[in-house]
């Protein structure tokens, strides 16, 4: 049943409960509230429960009355649901902007209100709302007594059993809501069954609105009866997850039972007026103040056995209201919960301990001995200031603090036998919590073992010499250090030390109690305590120290004391609020002074043209927020540090270069490495937020762009400026520092600086990246590189000093395993989000770093990974002991680098200049201590690995298991230093090789725009055909076959600057795409490209054509043919070598200076010949022997045509004694033997001296196994031709030395970039990279020339940078020039014999100058292609009551009978299916309709002649209309292909309209809802949806369509912007939303029974992200394929999944929908 607010006199509660009342001043009352074995009461003064109180009139959420109200069915509640409309508004940077922006929001709708009778609207602050710290409890604390908006709860995510209490209730997450915007009941027979946990239930947020409520509610018999569940949507909200807040309201109306809309929009205003009106804003103490007082009122009823359930409302179904709530799929349930009906009655359920305050004002009277009152008074108050961990060392004179902390019923106490390890655990708790931990300790060197903590942490407040670095960490922490009285001070008394400002300067403040007595006000003890938590937590924060001395009796023993040193302490006694409240009045920049140096700021920042963002250490997971929201504002180059939270990032998608968003620069540090860039590199302003950064070169860039503005930001208002450059130093939070920038217009800084830093970046973490991931070995860089990969969203880093820190922020990386639903993030603008990492970089020592880390995963309540090195690990060994106290929190994983001592000294220049032996004993301080052992020893698990697998194992195993683990990576120090030397040795060069490229490009285009280089005017193909010699030898020959032709197209590109560029396709047999699939995807690209930009980064390939073609043709580059994808690059690369008036290669290799001066020429390239062993041995080694003379140093024989092996083998033998010994001999054998035969053969060749043979073994995975049986050298061809996706990948396992080479063809491996990465790995390794032509023309084969020379001298560079001897130069296979009887080209080849030393090689230059300028043979051009001209008119129709014109996109010839009519989905145009429409109409009509409502098609109803139907757009008319179409079109039989609705329509007219319709592309297609329930919710949603669209406009609607979770996949599409804003042009809004409802799923008949008769062909088409639509395509083939069998009779149906897609596959994936489309035409056609 469901309950709404309703006009009405009086105020109630949803139940009516047996009155019982008792007040002083009012009738005796009682309310009792039964909860499962459990009765609450309260005192009442009233009747009812008031629930909220607008201005003119009274409401109510339940009626107490049932002739009062009606109560409406549980079938209702499904209806008012679906009319649910969610709409996301932007980020918001505070809780209080976002409140901000929701009341706009209601604001807007109030004024234009909906036409409905009945509805629910939700608001969102965009999903990822606002700053994820912890508010909800804070928030439900801080409402006022005198509320009259009820209910109000706060619900924890935190436990999951109903046993514990948290300990520090101001940090726990959960739900907070106030006020109902519905509710509704239900019953059952059980409640027993358990939900899912609370926060699983949230971590996927889409489409979610959560009703909170009870089992079991009894109420008053007479009223519903027992075993009632209860539940209320609230209506405002904020649920709070691990690195995500999300704040929302919702109102919802029924005019005609309920309430008016009016109504509604009042309550809810009221609601969100207290709710904001009573924002308590964080100020540290203050939410604990605020949290106890309102847990321990005395109106508060306790029950720690019960639950709280949530669910998700927009599923609850008739049916289960009639069963057990939690037996739901969609439930979830809390054991943590407090509830507020009205201002005397709260229920709670494991927040506060029972009878906490009654027992607290009595227990100190009742104390043994003053020693024992003053500690607990102590250990109270810290527990009122919301410090409720507590660090123990044991000691006796430290007995009364320890004891009293440990008896405190909301203290939780950790004890360790190491003070040293203590402290650094309690800091760590202080820097994952925020809060202070308070640290015992007994008197003596048990205080001064504190020390190394304390000074690690202070602020340094002068020079101690040889002491301290310029920065520290700024902890809060509260030292309470027990001592012997004074008597015993110089006394020579034992463990008697002078422990008076012991800690100085390091403390904040130092407060000295005096020995405990009763002449003393007891208050004393209680101001100190306040005093001192004050000056720990007030910027700048830090330790304070409180010595507590001591007499006997240390115990409880009995010892009288004067209750007179408790007055005035009874008011403190019987609240649960601190002695002395500290009020901090925070004012964001409160003088006009303030105000005008942050417009100087601003003026500044929008002055920068060279603005960089330096993100430092950030501590606090607001500040991370605010920091990712003005990097967003700002599109400047962002530098994060390891410790910003911001270095490692969680993307949602496969594609993290999300354009438009974020610019981030991760790797600069080693960018800046080559001189050339760290000479550009000046910028005008420098922003940082935080003031440590871990990057000396980074910190060097500061330094060296000075004079410059250089903006500091942090909240303490200490220096941090050791170069003396920061010109303006603001104190203030980053959250407070983005609130004032957000506000303002930061004009755009220069395109061209920030793209040029981007391309210089991206190649420079490209080449690290390749270079960590083609190492065989477990490198200490590879460790920083994975460990995201390893880790979730609720988990945070800790990371060690000395090398894992420079690592992790060197070498870490992004990762796209986000564990948020992706439309929370995707919607919000935001495709990332920051990972947690902390480490102590106060001292940046060594000590207690494995304590501190234990602490931060206590005090952050996070699984954590900590990366530490060996000595550290070993130097806190006692950290271990910390592992097994029981202590609340998550497990952590301790991945421990062991390289046997101090890896750091090996970068230092000692390293280089001092004896081994010394390093080792001196600096290394090597060791061979097990770890193991001492894991052991501790009983923590221990895992040892030395492997890449096994790393990744080990850290996801540790991830999903519920215990502390250790794993020991092994290394060792030389092999570290020789590979972090290779890196930066690389990365240099890359930064090197990219400046280069990039700035001759800029250089030569002075128009040149951010990362565009020119625009793309127009793609053209022929196809041509040209002779050949003999056949190729992939070709299978008939005997009688005597001539040869290849076949292939050459593609023209041409600029708008006039030039042009040519590229060639010709796939092969060995390609897996045939000439048809090629021309379908050129056609596709000819429309796609037209007018794109070409980027200046193409030339350096490393990824940057796969990006392009994503982020700029909205292609994923895997589903582009290798051919077409070859001739593309190929034809780009060529149009910007005719831009620069220069050549391919000099495009990939620029000239340096020093080849300008000399004016180096590029080297020839030799090549190597290819012969097909046909004949007898000696006709073979004839023709070998030719070959010789020609020239030719290296020649390729084809091997595995013979039945017998040992026959190949003579072949090889007599061929090597023809040519000699100095001619290199290769063998191809194509993957045609079985590994026996290739033994046999292998055997028989061993002395011939071969220098590989290719791919001897049909099973790629006995290569390696031929290479040691046989000791033959090897080379892979086909193997890598079969990669898909990353090709490091699989190249991995080819490592072997026995395999000595790599063959490359371009065309088949996709292209000069994947080839490139192929050759790269290859040279890497110490192999040859052999590029090898497939028989292309001259065209291809001066590219092919060209190309191999880059390849030859990048593997020069290569060598060189590796310190290895120049490699022989290598004879690549382009010898299928000699098959060319014909050439496409006018100018033939210039591959000759060099005069100077006799062999055969190519020009590299006269190829270049072929290319630029080539000159087609038309003799050979069989036909020219442009783009399909698309021809659009306008189409008349007439139907009863209504007529139209529809608008018309057509292609193809119109005399063609193959129609293809495509008919698009809600909200597209015809225009959307173009480029499919161009690529298949070379052999199909291809007709496009705007259908009614949509794009450029107009609705006009006659209104006179006829009255218009109720429903005149249902799928019948639309068919109908269709129909008259294709008359009107002549096409009297055509396939449809629709897709979403149009598939809908498309399937009803293939299934009812068999005269017209020969076959049917269902795409993303339903036959309809088969449960006539299931139609009428859907039909009541989409009349919501279309009087939400002609209420709030075609973009509201839009922001809101797209939200949801059928478009998760397309979010993540580069193009989704575009295709929404493309979504605007409709001309009638009404009209569409007509459509809307009126072809409405829900008013479909549904067409299963249809399905069983169908005689159309089908083809279903499918994302494969789209799990629905893919069970609806297999239950209807599963439909037609049973009623086919039963009739005998063959009815085609079939499924095709579209990878990588969800619903929109012909706008994500659309090559791959294009071959389904034509094979299907093809297929129907046979």
């Amino acid at each position: 049943m469901i309950f709404l607010p309703v006009q009405t006199h009086s105020l109630s509660f949803p139940f009516h409960f047996p009155c019982n009342f008792h007040d002083q001043q009012q009738c005796n009352t009682r309310i009792s509230i039964t909860l499962p074995n459990h009765t609450f009461s309260s005192p009442r003064s009233s009747r009812f429960l008031p629930l909220h109180r607008p201005a003119t009139r009274h409401f109510k959420v339940m009626a107490n009355a049932r002739k009062e109200n009606k109560v409406l069915e549980a079938g209702e509640v499904e209806l008012l649901m679906a009319t649910c409309i969610t709409r996301t508004l932007s980020p918001a940077l505070t809780l209080e902007h976002g409140l901000d922006q929701i009341d706009n929001a209601i604001r807007h709708l109030k004024s234009n209100p909906p036409f409905t009778t009945i509805g629910m609207y939700r608001f969102e602050v965009n999903r990822v709302l606002v700053s994820p710290s912890t508010r909800a409890l804070n928030w439900f604390s801080s409402q006022p007594e005198s509320s009259t908006i009820y209910p109000q709860f706060f619900m924890s995510n935190e436990i999951e059993n109903s046993t514990s209490v948290s300990f520090r209730l101001d940090t726990i997450r959960g739900v907070f809501g106030i006020g109902t915007a519905v509710s509704f009941k239900g019953s059952y027979s059980s409640a027993s069954a358990h939900c899912a946990s609370f926060k699983s239930y949230f971590s996927d947020y889409s489409t979610l609105v959560a009703a909170y409520g009870y089992m079991d509610l009894r109420s008053d018999p007479g009223f519903y009866g027992t075993g009632l569940s209860y539940f209320f949507v609230p209506q405002l909200e904020l649920i709070e997850l691990d690195g995500i807040s999300i704040l929302s309201m919702t109102l919802a109306w029924n005019d005609s039972s309920l309430c008016k809309f009016k109504e509604a929009v009042e309550a809810n205003e009221l609601s969100l007026y207290q709710a904001r009106d009573y924002l308590w804003p964080r100020t540290g103490e203050s939410d604990k103040k605020f949290i106890n007082s309102t847990l321990t009122r005395p109106e508060v009823l306790t029950n720690d056995n019960a639950q709280m359930v949530a669910l998700n409302a927009l599923s609850v179904s008739e049916r289960d209201l009639m069963h057990d709530p939690t037996e739901m799929k969609n439930g979830a349930h809390s054991h943590q919960f407090t509830v507020r009906f009205s201002p005397t009655i709260t229920i709670s359920c494991n927040m506060y301990p029972s009878n906490y305050v009654a027992k607290t004002s009595n227990a100190f009277q009742d104390y043994a001995n003053i020693n024992t009152l003053w500690a607990s008074l102590i250990i109270e108050e810290c527990s009122r200031l919301g410090l409720t961990y507590f660090c123990v060392a044991p000691g006796s004179r430290s007995s009364p603090l320890a004891l009293a902390a440990s008896a405190h019923p909301l203290t939780n106490c950790t004890v360790c036998y190491d003070e040293r390890s203590l402290a650094f655990h309690a800091i760590g708790y202080s820097k994952g919590s925020h809060i202070p931990a308070v640290v015992i300790t007994s008197s003596g060197t048990a205080v001064s073992n504190l020390l190394p903590a304390v000074s690690s942490i202070a602020i340094m407040e002068y020079f101690v010499l040889f002491v301290v670095e310029a920065s520290q960490d700024y902890v809060p922490l509260l030292l309470l250090t027990a001592d012997r009285p004074p008597e015993l001070q110089d006394a020579g008394a034992n463990q008697s030390i002078n422990q008076v400002n012991h800690f100085a300067p390091f403390v904040r403040h130092f407060y000295g109690l005096p020995v405990p007595t009763d002449i003393i006000p007891a208050r004393m003890v209680l101001t100190s305590v306040d005093s001192a938590v004050y000056w720990a937590t007030s910027s700048p924060c830090g330790p304070v120290h409180i010595n507590c001395p001591f007499r006997e009796p240390l115990d409880s023993s009995p010892k009288n004391w004067m209750l007179s040193c408790l007055k005035g302490l009874n008011s403190w006694m019987m609240s649960a609020d601190p002695f002395t409240n500290y009020v901090n009045i925070q004012h964001t920049f409160p003088s006009n002074e303030a105000h005008g140096s942050l417009r100087e700021i601003v003026n500044i920042m929008k002055g920068a043209k060279r603005g960089v963002l330096v993100l430092g250490a950030i501590s606090s997971e607001d500040d991370i927020w605010a920091a990712l929201l003005l990097a967003k504002h700002l599109l400047w180059p962002v530098v994060a540090d390891i410790l910003s939270g911001l270095r490692m990032r969680m993307y949602t998608s496969s594609f993290s270069e999300i354009r438009g968003n974020f610019v981030f620069v991760d790797h600069l540090d080693h960018t800046l490495l080559s001189d050339a860039v760290r000479d550009w590199a000046q910028a005008d302003v420098f922003v940082q937020i935080g003031s440590r950064i871990t990057s000396k070169r980074i910190s060097q860039m500061l330094e060296d762009c000075f004079p410059c503005s250089y903006i500091l930001v942090d909240k303490h208002p200490n220096r941090h400026d050791p170069s003396h450059i920061v010109t303006h130093r603001i104190q203030c939070t980053a959250a407070q520092f983005a609130d004032h920038v957000l506000k303002a217009s930061i004009n755009g800084i220069s395109s061209n600086w920030t793209s040029f830093l981007c391309a210089l970046d991206t190649m420079v973490s490209r080449e690290i990246s390749f270079l960590i991931h083609q190492e065989q070995s477990l490198t200490e860089p590879y460790i920083a590189h994975v460990i995201l990969e390893a880790l979730n969203c609720g988990s945070a880093v800790f990371v060690g000093n000395s090398m894992p820190i420079r690592d992790a922020d060197m070498y870490g990386s992004n990762w796209t395993n986000c564990t948020h639903s992706n439309d929370i993030l995707l919607s919000s603008g935001l495709p990332c989000h920051g990972i947690r990492v902390s480490g102590n970089r106060g001292a940046s020592g060594i000590d207690g770093l494995l304590s501190t880390a234990v602490g931060f995963a206590v005090g952050c309540k996070k699984r954590v990974l900590c990366v530490i090195g060996d000595v550290s690990f070993l130097h806190d060994t006692n950290g271990l002991a910390l592992l097994k106290q029981r202590i609340p929190r998550k497990p952590i994983t301790i991945l421990v680098i062991n390289n046997h001592g101090g890896a750091i000294f090996s970068f230092l220049p000692v390293a280089a200049t001092t004896e081994k032996r010394v390093l080792e004993q001196f600096f290394y301080t090597s060791h061979d201590v097990s770890i193991q052992n001492l894991c052991l020893a501790h009983g923590i698990k221990h895992v040892h690995v030395n492997r890449k697998v096994d790393l990744q194992d080990a850290l996801i195993s540790a991830q999903h298991e519920a215990l502390d683990s250790v794993i020991e990576v092994e290394s060792c120090i030389e092999g570290n230093t020789s590979f972090h030397s290779c890196l930066k040795k690389f990365a240099s060069h890359a930064a090197d090789h990219s400046f280069n490229v990039l700035t001759k490009l800029s250089l030569s285009n002075s128009a040149l725009r951010g990362s565009t280089y020119c625009t793309i005017q127009k793609l053209e193909y022929s196809l041509y055909r040209i002779r050949l010699c003999a056949p190729p030898t992939s070709a299978r020959v008939t005997r009688d076959s005597t001539t040869f032709y290849r076949e292939g197209f050459v593609l023209a590109l041409f600029l708008k600057d006039g030039n042009a560029g040519f590229g060639e396709v010709a796939p092969l047999e060995i390609h897996k795409e045939n000439l048809l699939d090629v021309e379908e995807q050129l056609r596709f690209l000819m429309h796609v490209i037209k007018g794109v930009n070409i980027e200046f980064m193409l030339p350096l390939l490393n990824g940057s054509f796969s990006s392009w073609i994503w982020n700029n043709l909205g292609i994923p580059p895997g589903y582009i043919f290798p051919s077409v994808r070859c001739g593309l690059e190929m034809a780009i690369l060529n149009a910007i070598a005719a831009t620069e008036g220069s050549s391919l290669l000099n495009i990939l290799q620029p000239l340096t200076e020093s080849e300008k001066q000399t004016s180096a020429v590029p080297p020839n390239v030799r090549i190597c010949a290819l012969l097909d062993v046909k004949g007898t041995p000696s006709e073979v080694a004839y023709v070998a022997g030719t070959l010789v003379k020609e020239g030719f140093t290296a020649i390729k024989l084809k091997v595995a045509r013979r039945a017998d092996p040992t026959e190949d083998a003579d072949v090889i033998k007599e061929v090597r004694k023809i040519v000699g010994s100095q001619i290199q001999l290769r063998a191809d054998a194509n993957r045609k033997w079985i590994y026996e035969d290739a033994i046999r053969f292998g055997s028989s060749v061993k002395d011939c001296d071969l220098q590989y043979i290719e791919e001897p073994v049909r099973d790629g995975d006995d290569i390696v196994r031929f290479c040691e049986e046989t000791g033959l050298p090897v080379a892979l061809d086909e193997t890598i031709d079969n990669i898909q996706g990353n090709p490091l990948k699989t190249l991995e396992k080819f490592s072997h030395a026995g395999i000595v080479a790599i063959v490359i063809k371009p065309s088949v491996v996709g292209g000069f970039e994947n080839a490139a990465l192929i050759a790269r790995w290859a040279q890497q390794q110490g192999k040859m990279a052999v590029v090898s032509a497939a028989f292309e023309s001259g065209l291809g084969l001066s590219a092919y020339i060209q190309f191999s020379c880059y390849l030859d001298l990048k593997s020069a560079e290569i060598y060189r940078l590796m310190n290895k001897e120049a490699p022989v130069p290598v004879a690549h296979g382009l010898g299928t020039y000699r098959w060319l009887t014909q050439d496409v080209i006018t100018e033939p080849l210039s591959i000759t014999r060099n005069p100077f030393n006799g062999f055969m090689e190519a020009s590299s230059a006269d190829a270049g100058r072929l290319l630029r300028n080539i000159r087609l043979d038309q003799n050979y051009i069989v036909s020219r292609n442009s783009e399909e001209k698309v021809r659009p008119y306008q189409l008349q129709v007439h139907s009863k009551g209504f007529s139209m014109s529809i608008n018309v996109h057509e292609i193809g010839k119109d005399t063609n009978e193959n129609v293809v009519v495509f008919l698009h989905g809600f909200l597209g145009t015809s225009e959307e299916w173009i480029p499919v429409m161009e690529a298949i109409s070379g052999f199909s009509r291809c007709i496009a309709f705007d259908l009614p409502g949509h794009g450029k098609s107009k609705i006009e109803v006659d209104t006179v002649t006829e009255p218009a139907k109720e429903h005149i757009f249902s799928i019948e008319a639309v068919s109908d209309i269709i129909c008259e179409l294709l008359s009107s079109i002549n096409a009297p039989k055509v396939t449809l292909v629709g897709y979403s609705m149009g598939a809908r329509v498309a399937l009803y007219m293939a299934l009812r309209c068999v005269d017209m319709v020969e076959g049917a592309v269902v795409i993303s297609g339903s036959p309809g809802l088969k449960d006539e329930p299931a139609r009428n919710i859907r039909r009541m949603k989409d009349d919501s949806r279309a009087c939400s669209l002609t209420s709030y406009g075609l973009k509201c609607f839009l922001d809101t369509w797209y939200a949801g979770d059928l478009w998760n996949s397309l979010r993540c599409h580069p193009n989704f912007k575009a295709i929404v804003t493309s979504r605007m042009r409709h001309n009638d809004v009404h009209g569409l939303a007509k459509v809307l409802s009126d072809l409405s799923v829900g008013r479909q008949p549904p067409l299963w029974e249809d399905l069983k008769h169908c005689k159309s062909p089908l083809l279903l088409i499918v994302g494969e992200k789209d799990d629905k639509f893919k069970r609806l395509a297999q239950e209807m083939c599963s439909t037609i394929s049973q009623e086919s069998r039963g009739n005998r009779k063959s009815t085609t149906c079939e499924t095709v999944e579209i990878p990588g897609c969800g619903h929109a596959v012909h706008l994500e994936n659309p090559l791959p929908v294009v071959k389904a489309i034509r094979s299907f035409l093809t297929n129907k056609r046979v």
